[in-house]
């Protein structure tokens, strides 16, 4: 994900003399150096820590280390999470009680500058400073800001694991397809080029997915003949049940990796 945003912010303009990593691991240093032309350093230090924003793409696991790493350099950065479950009254505990903090939840779509990131931002955070935070991550996508913090865990069981499920339904298709007498190029084919236009056509209509659903339902058609059967193994309410569950995941995430 760091590696998309690097690519996301450099495709839009900013150099790479605006930006610099700390990244510990000699192989992905001289990978970024290479890459991408920036300064990279190996730990945490006065050159590295000159910035106005400061963005944490680390494991939720290894933050608290991270956090103690950087708060001897800390001043009035803005601070950018992008870890999974981690609130951030833990963070700014960790930080030394820094509160220029903003939670966001970006999903992997960011790769190819399609991603949706859910932000939260605490309220000593300013509307200049989200206006920034907001432009780092618009260069991967579409932004989504929420008034709780608690939405962010629903943010992530929505968008941030939904890739995951667009995929699965993508596999069931294919799948079916293959077992239908299509070779596993042509299951492909039609299940991703399915998947791709509809969702297109989604985006540029003004009309709600129940609505576009319907449409292509006739009565007594084949798309209602796989409807009902799909309503019998309970597909939709199982996906809203996956959903429900990630977000109380999340929150159960966020509980554990807080406790001190």
């Amino acid at each position: 994900m760091a590696s998309a945003l690097i690519g996301g912010l450099l495709n839009q303009g900013f150099s790479p003399e605006e930006m610099a990593v700390i990244e510990i691991g000699k192989e992905n240093r001289v990978r970024l150096v290479k890459a991408y032309g920036l300064r990279c350093y190996a730990r945490p230090e006065d050159q590295a820590m000159q910035c106005d924003v400061l963005l944490l793409a680390v494991k939720p696991q290894q933050m608290r280390e991270a956090c103690a790493s950087l708060t001897p350099y800390l001043k009035q950065q803005l601070v950018i999470s992008i870890a999974a479950g981690l609130r951030l009254a833990d963070l700014s505990r960790w930080l030394g009680g820094h509160d220029k903090l903003v939670r966001a939840m970006p999903n992997t779509p960011a790769l190819i500058g399609s991603g949706v990131t859910g932000l939260f931002a605490l309220p000593s955070v300013s509307e200049a400073e989200r206006l920034g935070a907001e432009r780092i991550l618009r260069a991967v996508g579409s932004t989504l800001w929420v008034t709780d913090e608690a939405q962010i865990d629903a943010v992530t069981a929505i968008s941030g694991s939904g890739p995951a499920y667009v995929f699965l339904f993508i596999e069931a298709l294919q799948q079916a397809a293959i077992t239908l007498g299509f070779t596993p190029s042509q299951a492909t084919q039609l299940s991703i080029e399915t998947t791709l236009g509809s969702a297109r056509l989604a985006a540029q209509s003004d009309e709600p997915a129940c609505l576009l659903r319907e449409r292509v339902t006739s009565k007594g058609g084949t798309t209602e003949a796989a409807l009902l059967r799909m309503a019998e193994c309970g597909v939709k309410d199982g996906i809203i049940a996956g959903v429900l569950a990630a977000k109380a995941r999340g929150a159960e995430l966020g509980d554990l990796l807080g406790k001190d």
